[in-house]
């Protein structure tokens, strides 16, 4: 062999080796979480009227968690069970976090680990995009979290067009929903943002991938969208003329102005050669607010109980290299399971901070492992009545089959598998079960601590303790 045909082929190797250098890094994760999407308004769950055809496509190239829940049914405590992979009332957040950016108390305890902690022991490029509503005070922002970037909002909700941020920081808010105007974060810079804010947070995330192509990376992309105010630009909202009623038409161009962020996502994984090994995970915080807008379909409930309505979402995941695509995995999944599968897919010699409640979902998605992924999911929704400060709780369990659910409404017991819409209530028919369920939510219980801070709909009892909430 010649010297100059040996040079050829380390040369070749060296190419080879550097076009193929993102196939062995750990995988990249993206985690897009929207905001009160109904379970049937996308494409892969059936929606007829709004269209989602990238969203669908991590569905068709991936896997579809028919049976996908979260761990709460309202936006701050499920973001708090997912991000940290724990059931969040086990730590306190058993309550919407009000906007208090004085109260060092008011959202994610110090105590807690979050995924973005976890991925940075593996050196993990990180970066929080959209709605953060774990805290606003300055030591529970992102940038304190774990994330290296931050671009949104700190608030549980926010104004869709710009002309309307017209508050420049939260010096300036003074009122609970005055914070949905204050003009956006770029880490801890406030910034003047001109574009319709969906498309501002996919142009971001877009960017953030376009520049950490060559290192590992997660993004936690949490749109704000479909949560209300209902606001879209003509642009989406052109698409849906034939749909007469005004809410479900801005609902749809917002859910649409998703789905164009996630096709943009998608193309730049594609552009930058790292496609098959990234992970991309969707899926909404909680179900529709059925409010003329979102639909849920069969289930029953909506945003706030512990109905499927409430707590079964869309969900979705997709990655190339190692997850067949085209499948529907058809075991109850919850959101606390996508921490506990990075963790094992990054660094599964590191102890977590704290018990994780989820587990690693790759070895049943590549048929490994046949068994249930959990023999029971718990709930608790931590309620209460302002008027008489009278607080109450409703609790719900789910097995293989069953579902042991009690609330105000109901006391009672469904068989999931054959029913989803949860009418037929078997509590005297199968008393063993329906006994055996609320016996083991009984001991999960134990576990468990009261909320830790005042939430939403405390907001005028917290403002009577804390006179000087937006004093500056």
């Amino acid at each position: 062999m010649s010297k100059n045909f040996s040079f050829f082929i380390i040369f070749l190797l060296l190419i080879i080796s550097c076009n193929n250098k993102s196939e062995n890094l750990h995988p990249n994760i993206i985690l897009i979480l929207v905001d009160d999407l109904g379970y049937a308004d996308v494409g892969f769950n059936g929606s007829k009227d709004i269209k989602t055809p990238h969203i669908d496509n991590i569905a068709k190239n991936g896997v579809i968690f028919s049976e996908g829940y979260v761990s709460y049914p309202v936006c701050g405590p499920s973001r708090a069970g997912l991000i940290t992979g724990r059931y969040q009332d086990t730590f306190g957040f058993g309550k919407n976090p009000l906007f208090a950016p004085k109260d060092p108390n008011m959202g994610l305890p110090l105590s807690e680990e979050t995924i973005a902690d976890m991925l940075k022991i593996s050196n993990y490029r990180t970066f929080a995009v959209g709605k953060w509503h774990l805290g606003a005070h300055e030591s529970l922002r992102p940038m304190k979290r774990g994330f290296d970037e931050f671009f949104g909002f700190l608030t549980g909700g926010h104004r869709y067009f710009p002309h309307e941020w017209d508050l420049e920081d939260e010096t300036k808010v003074k009122s609970q929903s005055a914070a949905y105007r204050t003009k956006l974060l770029r880490n801890e810079e406030r910034i003047v943002e001109k574009e319709y804010l969906t498309d501002a947070l996919s142009r971001e995330s877009v960017d953030f991938i376009d520049r950490n192509a060559d290192n590992p990376f997660f993004i936690y992309l949490a749109y704000n969208a479909p949560h209300g105010p209902l606001q879209a630009t003509e642009k989406y909202l052109k698409r849906y003329s034939h749909i007469k009623e005004k809410n479900r038409r801005t609902y749809a161009a917002m859910v649409s102005a998703v789905d164009d962020g996630v096709g943009n996502i998608i193309s730049k994984l594609k552009e930058k050669g790292i496609y098959k090994n990234t992970i991309v995970y969707f899926l909404s915080d909680n179900g529709g607010r059925l409010r003329g807008d979102s639909d849920n379909g069969e289930l029953r409930g909506k945003k706030g109980n512990l109905f499927e309505g409430g707590i079964r979402v869309p969900f979705v995941m997709q990655w190339p290299r190692e997850i067949q695509g085209g499948q529907i995995f058809n075991k109850p999944v919850i959101s606390l399971d996508i921490f506990a599968t990075s963790k094992a897919l990054t660094s599964p010699l590191v102890e977590s901070k704290n018990e994780l409640h989820g587990v690693n979902l790759i070895p049943f998605l590549k048929g490994e492992n046949n068994n249930q992924p959990h023999d029971f999911l718990f709930w608790r929704n931590n309620l209460m009545q302002n008027d008489v400060n009278l607080r109450y709780e409703a609790s719900a369990v789910r097995t293989k089959k069953f579902k042991f659910i009690k609330n105000k409404e109901s006391d009672a017991l469904y068989n999931l598998k054959k029913e989803i819409s949860e009418k037929t209530n078997l509590k005297d028919q199968d008393r063993e079960m329906y006994d055996s369920l609320k016996y083991k939510y009984s001991k999960w219980y134990e576990t468990l601590i009261d909320p830790i801070f005042l939430g939403l709909i405390a907001n005028k009892e917290y403002n009577k303790l804390n006179p000087d909430r937006f004093s500056y």
